[in-house]
């Protein structure tokens, strides 16, 4: 097959190279139209019965959140004749502004609820015109925000709410994409010419990336088609397509200068650096595929984009690698090395540190895996303490507009974000009333409203009719004002206890912004057992066919959990607790972690180190196969591959590390978690424990029993 593969690139090496730059272009401007479309929601599970309740208040009672919350500061009582004057003025120019349909304030309403707790602020609540899509809602936003986010006339106001926020951290995302590509390019480009050795070779990772990344970029485009896509999917697309370059060209190039060394034969060693390094690589990609393809499982579009991108990233990069640079090199042949940087021989050695490193780590094994069992367990520990929540205002930088806005509704303001119960019509008002008590009694919930009734502790008082909420057709509401923040555990141990109580009727359900968390919650922990029997089945599978060997796969998959556990751990002491600023730079603590980001570094992470664990594995069993024993096999193994895997793993935790210049607490999250995990796994793990491991199992690391013996000949791609 991959012999195959080779002779057609090296016969048709031209028409190749030209048929993949033209898709490249091509790919990259009907791609470039995704931009417009994709979101920063998407942390909900729209299947649960929170998001049931959201539907249906929009639907049958006509609710909506506002658009956009303005603090309205009037630096004295907001009830004396100048503030309100001051108010009225600042948002009657609001309500001229186009695509404003009304506003709610504490000034045409008189709710106690819009004043704050010192008397001096006020908010006004504004709802956009119906039918306005993301870009015009976020552009209109943008708008408010930029005009009236000021002092002025009396009043200092602060311009909120949920569109502010979205289109605050898109841009904030889209600023710091260019910030970190800025400085990830040329640092790659230095490290580059560095780990290749001549400008030419250095340039060659650049034909896969620009392929992988237009490619997934068209793939996005045609997904936003049908459903809803992350902004922060291009941190993907960026990062794992400048990463998988740098890998797959590094290996590529690698075993074409050890075979053009060999042979000084250019069509031969194309042919063989497919045959050999580009099966590492179909195997490498498909598993790191199928490993982030498993993201498809959680409910949320948050975690789906990431599968959409990353299986698109990491397939074209295969492809780029298989096709597109095998036929760059069939055209430069010897050239491959021009404009060297490094003196002396480019080519790879048959000996040096690294295989000294694997001798010396293969004389004291147990001392070794005692050593690093240890070191990953204790930076595993802060994990134990871990606490989890959801993306709010607070992934911004505290000087943003936006979070200051944030800052203010909630400090200085009562929860304007209540449980919603909806209870089938079927019950009467009299047991809808008799239920709210119920919950009212709940130590956090603060008082209740019903449509005729306000519930208060013991108190029940008729509502006036202006101030009751009509049933629909088809359910009573009750609305539940709390004294908890809604994206918390806090918020979801309410939900739980609240639900715990037994309803009037079957079919009533609650909801509210604590619900949609303690679903969202709930959708990840839920699919987490079948995600993590995917990853596990996934990556011993395609291990077993690389290898014919039961006994690797299974080291594997233990030795990444180990590495995740470390990871979690460097996240929990960075990000909930606060330390390191120095190096990830300022960000506001909440004593917790992001759960989608949390998974989203983890499932990245682990097929990351598939990548690298394949690299090892393809060189050991080449050297075993071909009579070498297990100790002589992985010393040569790793003289071969260690070099390039950390070389991949330095570049490729560049690009990621990069992230970490980024204002967004989750995007500096994902920086800091993948680069530490592949660094340590390049380093610790494959370095070090990898060698032990193998040494202590010697011949057995190729055991299989008879039947999985017969099934990988029959199945395993070995040419």
């Amino acid at each position: 097959m991959f012999e195959n593969i080779g002779q057609f690139v090296v016969k048709h090496r031209k028409g190749v190279f030209i048929g993949y730059l033209i898709s490249v272009l091509v790919a990259g401007v009907i791609g470039a139209g995704m931009f417009g479309s994709l979101k920063s929601q998407g942390y909900d599970d729209l299947g649960s019965d929170s998001a049931a309740v959201d539907q249906l208040l929009k639907s049958d009672f006509d609710t909506r959140d506002a658009s956009v919350i303005l603090v309205i500061d009037t630096l004295a009582s907001i009830d004396d004749p100048d503030s309100v004057t001051a108010a009225n003025d600042l948002l009657a120019k609001v309500a001229e502004e186009e695509k404003i349909e009304s506003i709610v304030s504490y000034w045409n309403s008189g709710q106690e609820s819009l004043k704050s707790f010192d008397g001096n602020a006020g908010l006004a609540l504004v709802y956009f015109d119906k039918g306005l899509d993301s870009e015009q809602a976020a552009a209109t936003a943008k708008n408010i925000q930029d005009t009236y986010d000021k002092e002025s006339a009396g009043t200092r106001a602060y311009v909120g709410g949920i569109e502010v926020l979205y289109e605050a951290i898109n841009g904030q995302i889209r600023d710091d994409l260019k910030i970190a590509e800025a400085i990830a390019i040329p640092l790659n480009v230095l490290m580059l010419l560095f780990v290749f050795g001549a400008a030419v070779a250095a340039g060659l990772p650049m034909v896969v990336a620009l392929g992988s990344i237009a490619g997934s970029f068209f793939v996005l485009f045609l997904v936003t088609q049908f459903t809803d896509v992350s902004v922060f999917a291009l941190n993907l697309i960026t990062g794992l397509g400048l990463g998988l370059g740098i890998d797959y060209a590094l290996l590529i190039v690698n075993r074409y200068r050890e075979e053009l060394a060999r042979t000084n034969d250019v069509n031969a060693s194309v042919i063989k650096t497919v045959t050999t390094a580009g099966r590492t690589v179909f195997f490498s990609g498909l598993t790191v595929a199928l490993v982030l393809a498993s993201m498809i499982l959680f409910p949320q579009y948050f975690l789906k984009s990431f599968a959409y991108a990353g299986v698109s990233v990491v397939l074209f990069a295969v492809l780029a690698s298989l096709i597109a640079l095998p036929a760059t090199l069939a055209l430069l042949g010897h050239k491959v090395d021009k404009f060297k940087i490094r003196r002396g021989d480019l080519n790879p050695k048959e000996s040096g540190a690294w295989s000294s490193l694997a001798t010396a780590v293969m004389k004291r094994p147990i001392l070794i895996i005692v050593g690093t069992v240890t070191l990953l367990v204790a930076l595993a520990s802060p994990a134990l303490d871990a606490k989890f929540s959801q993306v709010d205002d607070r992934v911004l930088p505290a000087s943003n507009p936006a979070a200051i806005a944030s800052d203010q509704i909630r400090d200085r303001f009562e929860s304007q974000i209540p449980a919603e119960v909806l209870v089938p019509i079927s019950v009467s008002i009299a047991d809808v009333n008799e239920y709210a008590k119920t919950l009212v009694a709940d130590q956090n919930v603060v008082s209740a409203f019903t449509s005729d009734s306000f519930i208060e502790g013991e108190t029940v008082s008729p509502l006036p009719p202006e101030q009751a909420v009509a049933a629909s057709q088809a359910h009573h509401r009750i609305t539940l004002y709390t004294d908890v923040e809604s994206r918390n555990m806090d918020a979801k141990d309410l939900i739980l206890r609240l639900r715990a109580i037994e309803p009037p009727v079957e079919g009533t359900l609650i909801g509210g912004q604590a619900a949609i968390f303690t679903d969202s919650q709930a959708g990840i922990s839920d699919n987490l057992p079948a995600v993590l029997g995917w990853l596990t089945i996934a990556t011993l599978i395609m291990l077993f066919l690389f290898t014919g060997s039961a006994i690797l796969p299974i080291k594997a998959v233990i030795l990444n959990m180990l590495s995740l556990g470390a990871t979690l751990g460097v996240l929990v002491w960075v990000f909930q607790d606060g330390n390191a600023m120095w190096l990830v730079g300022d960000f506001t603590v909440t004593g917790s972690l992001d759960t989608s980001t949390l998974v989203l570094v983890a499932i990245v992470a682990f097929g990351l180190s598939m990548d690298y664990e394949l690299f090892l594995l393809s060189r050991i069993k080449e050297e075993h196969d071909n009579g070498a024993d297990t100790t002589t096999s992985v010393s040569a193994g790793l003289q071969k591959s260690g070099r390039i895997i950390t070389a991949a793993a330095v570049l490729i935790a560049i690009v990621f590390a990069c992230f970490m210049t980024s204002g967004v607490t989750s995007i500096k999250m994902l920086g800091l978690g993948i680069s530490f995990a592949i660094l340590l796994d390049a380093t610790v793990v494959r370095g070090l424990l990898v060698p032990a491991l193998m040494r202590v199992a010697g011949e057995w690391n190729w055991w299989a029993p008879k039947p999985l013996r017969k099934l990988h000949a029959r199945f395993g791609i070995n040419d």
